[in-house]
């Protein structure tokens, strides 16, 4: 089917965070903090409104990660378009470790099946994300909301929702220089010890419960034995800071791959250490309180 011009869809999307520290490439949380994605069927080309974090290193054509997510979301379920638009102020900073690729994935497929004039489907876009991802975690988190568990299925990619305790809050230390995925990931080792990976499930398995409502076990349960270490040479300011604010008792974490830290706690820890100013460590970094967030959403369609 042939799309008409005019048609207008508006989507709301989370920035996320992923690996929780234990949870390596399977654990993903949603943010209180959303971009907001028009995109609209045009007579003929493409036509590009990016403003914001990273507005200048983007492209403008049907390269740019939401179009490209969308026109791969419109072949899919059989609808042509002549032509594409995207209104977008980008707030997620890029290179951050704050899930700011899967935001643009996921709000393209979403836009996608809302131009077809289709409810969204979370499973087609968790499938289609991951294969233009090439891993599930923080776009699982982008499209259920919430604190999810993705891994690989009988049927391909599944997703579990677990239970988030109303009083955890986060707090998110980002500083200006970002760090490649790819570069951070080239520095893990392709083995670990038996020893690291026992310990690390063992400690996974407690952030499910420390996060579903045992806060006081956050501390312990976010050690991390296989990743977060491997990658201080890449952002050596965020891992010092990591070590700064652990030792402080604060549950801290790299979000992603880097370089930004998330720390997970109650309201109340969190209005603590703030007043506390934090530690001195985290001079340079921007911070930004929170809540866990909900998934996208399709917030209007016009046309």
């Amino acid at each position: 089917m042939s799309l008409p011009a005019g048609r207008e869809v508006v989507v709301e999307v989370p920035a996320t965070s992923a690996n929780l520290g234990p949870g390596f490439d399977c654990f993903g949380l949603s943010l209180d903090w959303y971009e907001r994605v028009t995109v609209r069927t045009e007579l003929s080309g493409y036509h590009l409104e990016v403003t914001g974090e990273g507005a200048d290193q983007v492209p403008r054509d049907e390269s740019h990660l939401i179009i490209r997510s969308a026109l791969l979301g419109l072949a899919d379920l059989g609808a042509a378009v002549s032509g594409l638009g995207l209104t977008c102020h980008n707030t997620i900073p890029h290179g951050r470790g704050l899930g700011s690729s899967s935001a643009a994935i996921v709000a393209g497929l979403v836009a996608a099946r809302g131009l077809a004039g289709l409810e969204p489907d979370r499973e087609w876009t968790l499938r289609h994300a991951t294969a233009i991802e090439g891993h599930p975690d923080n776009v699982a988190a982008a499209i259920y909301g919430g604190f999810v568990l993705a891994y690989e299925g009988r049927d391909g990619v599944a997703v579990v929702n677990a239970p988030v305790a109303d009083e955890l809050a986060l707090a998110s230390f980002t500083p200006s220089v970002a760090v490649a995925t790819k570069a951070a990931r080239a520095l893990l080792p392709e083995r670990v010890p038996h020893v690291d990976a026992a310990a690390n499930a063992a400690r996974a398995a407690l952030l499910v419960e420390a996060i579903g409502g045992r806060p006081e076990l956050l501390w312990e349960a976010t050690r991390d034995w296989l990743h977060q270490e491997y990658r201080r040479p890449a952002m050596p300011k965020s891992l010092e800071l990591l070590t700064q604010l652990r030792s402080n008792g604060l549950a801290a974490v790299i979000s992603g791959a880097g370089p930004t830290v998330l720390i997970l706690g109650t309201k109340t820890e969190l209005d603590a250490a703030e007043t506390a100013g934090w530690v001195p460590g985290a001079d340079g970094f921007r911070v930004r309180r929170g809540r866990v967030g909900s998934g996208a959403r399709v917030a209007d369609v016009i046309g």
